[in-house]
């Protein structure tokens, strides 16, 4: 049955009728990205190991996948508002499935760095279709409440994913990590086929390729140049020669964006300062917050020689927390209590304070880092959500796709520069204080000579991560209190459109059938 409506429908939006065992639906997709983003994490002593892969090899391993999602995710979101969220949702589980089967099947650090690749078209599918199809069923009064889930169902996945790598790999080989999406993938290809509604706004913008090509290879070629500038040197011509290609090719795509008839990010939306708030928060939690917890699985093992499934174990009160306020929806009233400057600003310091805490006070035991996981999942569980929020919001309804691909971008984004930039500021820092040449941690102990060398070599790798850490703090610290400054001048300014307003209502006009 399908149902067309028109934005000038007088009576009040309302949501579908199976709003909720939908959102259960899309959640599961949804966690199957997420899963696969930080379930690799406790699998990188299994890969330096097994594949021999040095630091380098790690970081694109993870890199690859987020590199490709991000570029894909703006152009992703559009094709899904104009030919259907329903379709895109069900093909990117699909092709997610296949690259977790070749990524099952890699037998070298370039073959699993390929399947990630891979993977990551099908999570740009998915991660931009979630959250739109999400603001499509629900009514706005709903929306906080909803995206609360949405977003700890992603805190779940971040911090049950070395959980249930810990465990894979303690049971099984490293590969099996990629085996477990399969089922997943199944079993959300039923349900989405059976259960999700098809929505769409048939007169929406052509798909941006060039676009999307320009912002990968400026993506790429950025975190390459930071992740080669520990072992080539950062005045060395093969970094310089990059960092020149990513500002030259991201430039490109600023004024292809700026000057294209269908561009995927349209550059007026950052003259709303509810937006570029919001933005500027994104981008900075999602560095601080990536990349200091993928040091953090690291220290666990590396240092306190905890075994995979131990480590992730000690990871998983984070989530916990996330998901209790959450679901409880009490993330939820903080927001309407506090508004989203407030709620952006106090959920940040919270966590930047609990990446000092893991910073300074894990070296006095297991103490320090729970109480640090406390404050990321309390200040993620505020913050996350009001972000969301506010990105969407401030986005027309009818473009939800375009607006779920900017808030996945901006996170992906984040995420591979955070894993990016403080695994290379470990990597320098490890490098300088090492009394041995290697590329990593299981390098230098094996060459060192005596247990005196070891344990300088452990101590020079727990100074590289506590300088990294405490760079993640303080750029979650600087993005809460930019955003909530932005934020708040925005609502004091009533730069509030185009968000309240369009996002009230339905696409104009959508065909919705369910």
């Amino acid at each position: 049955m399908t149902a067309t409506t028109t934005a000038d429908t007088p009576t009040a939006p309302q949501g579908h009728p199976r709003r909720w065992l939908i959102l259960g639906v899309i959640c599961l997709a949804q966690l199957t990205v997420v899963l696969d983003n930080t379930v690799l994490n406790v699998a990188i002593p299994s890969l330096t190991e097994e594949l021999d892969a040095t630091t380098s090899d790690i970081q694109w391993m993870i890199n690859a996948y987020s590199l490709v999602q991000s570029g894909l995710l703006l152009t992703a979101g559009s094709a899904a508002d104009r030919y259907g969220r329903k379709k895109m949702l069900a093909a990117g589980l699909a092709l997610f499935g296949i690259g977790s089967l070749v990524a099952v099947l890699a037998g070298s650090t370039s073959q699993l760095i390929a399947a990630r690749a891979g993977m990551g078209i099908g999570g740009a599918l998915l991660l931009t279709t979630t959250l739109a199809v999400a603001m499509q069923i629900f009514t706005p009064d709903e929306h906080p409440k909803a995206i609360g889930i949405w977003s700890a169902v992603n805190a779940l996945g971040f911090a049950t994913g070395p959980l249930i790598g810990g465990f894979m790999i303690d049971h099984f080989w490293w590969g099996a990590i990629f085996l477990i999406n399969l089922p997943v993938v199944a079993l959300g290809l039923v349900a989405v086929v059976s259960l999700v509604p098809e929505t769409k706004n048939p007169q929406g913008d052509r798909p941006d390729l060039l676009g999307a090509l320009l912002s990968t290879i400026g993506m790429a070629a950025l975190v390459f140049a930071i992740i080669s500038g520990p072992e080539h040197g950062w005045a060395s011509g093969r970094v310089l020669m990059t960092a020149a290609v990513a500002v030259a090719v991201l430039a490109l795509f600023a004024y292809w964006e700026s000057r294209a008839p269908y561009p995927m990010l349209d550059l007026h939306f950052f003259r709303n300062r509810k937006f570029t708030g919001a933005v500027t928060g994104a981008v900075l939690i999602a560095f601080g917050m990536s990349g200091a917890l993928y040091l953090l699985t690291q220290h666990l093992q590396f240092v306190l020689g905890y075994g995979a499934l131990e480590a992730g174990l000690r990871t998983a009160p984070l989530a916990l927390v996330v998901v209790a306020l959450n679901f409880s929806g009490l993330s939820a009233k903080w927001l309407a209590r506090l508004g989203m400057p407030g709620s952006i600003a106090l959920g940040m310091v919270l966590m930047s304070g609990g990446l000092v805490s893991i910073a300074s006070l894990t070296e006095h035991g297991y103490g320090g880092t729970l109480l640090g996981l406390l404050l990321i999942g309390a200040g993620a569980a505020i913050a996350n959500p009001a972000m969301a929020h506010a990105i969407m919001s401030a986005i027309p309804r009818e473009k939800a796709g375009v607006g779920a691909g900017i808030n996945g971008t901006l996170a992906e984004f984040g995420n591979g520069l955070g894993v990016a930039v403080l695994g290379a500021v470990l990597t320098s820092r490890f490098a300088a204080l090492v009394p041995v040449a290697a590329t990593s941690l299981p390098a230098a102990l094996a060459a060192a000579d005596s247990a005196e060398e070891r344990e300088r070599v452990t101590d020079a790798f727990s100074s590289g991560l506590e300088t990294s850490q405490l760079m993640g703090a303080a750029a979650v610290l600087l993005g809460g209190l930019l955003a909530a400054a932005l934020l708040r001048r925005a609502e004091r300014a009533g730069d509030g459109r185009p968000g309240d307003g369009p996002a009230a209502g339905p696409d104009s006009p959508v065909g919705v059938s369910g």
